[in-house]
């Protein structure tokens, strides 16, 4: 059976999604890593990119860009992560928090089905990451909600593209 070339890997926050995409590629002979998040002045969150950026090989290039679908025309293997950062950059760049729920989902939708048309028309190993939020508390506020529906719209659009869907669950995968 030949190797998966499009994958999406999702999970819980810490569950080793990270890791695990980064192991697919680790025979890569040239990977573009696209970080496609906010960055935010938090001691916390420096701290997470640090560990994430010491873990990556040197001759790995870095993007940040919010723009997914340039970014997937990256004619070498790609791994982005994350694409709940993504939505999170989507959306604030956009200042949609507060917006009517059909105009945040029209933004959305139109960036990520442009995404899953760049994906489908790559050549090289592809590994997205992303969140799997919808299995836990009903957020108590309309943002958090509003970012839980969104990533399972963005999270269904893209795993209809890929090849494989990898669930990390306290470390193991399992391969849907």
């Amino acid at each position: 059976m030949a190797e998966p070339l499009r994958v999406l890997v999702t999970g819980g926050v810490r569950s080793g999604k990270s890791t695990h995409a980064e192991e697919l590629l680790a025979g890569a002979p040239t990977v573009t890593y696209v970080a496609p998040g906010p960055t935010f002045d938090d001691a916390d969150w420096a701290a997470r990119i640090a560990q994430h950026r010491a873990r990556r090989p040197e001759h790995w290039e870095t993007v940040e860009t919010a723009d997914l679908a340039a970014a997937l025309a990256t004619p070498s293997a790609v791994l982005v992560d994350c694409l709940g950062t993504w939505l999170t950059a989507l959306v604030d760049g956009a200042g949609l928090w507060e917006a009517p729920t059909g105009e945040v989902e029209a933004l959305v939708v139109d960036r990520v089905d442009a995404a899953v048309e760049a994906l489908r028309a790559r050549t090289e190993v592809t590994v997205l990451v992303t969140n799997e939020v919808g299995m836990g508390v009903h957020p108590d506020h309309r943002s958090g909600r509003l970012f839980r529906d969104l990533l399972g719209t963005v999270n269904q659009r893209i795993g209809s593209a890929a090849d494989e869907v990898h669930l990390v669950v306290a470390g193991r995968v399992l391969r849907l």
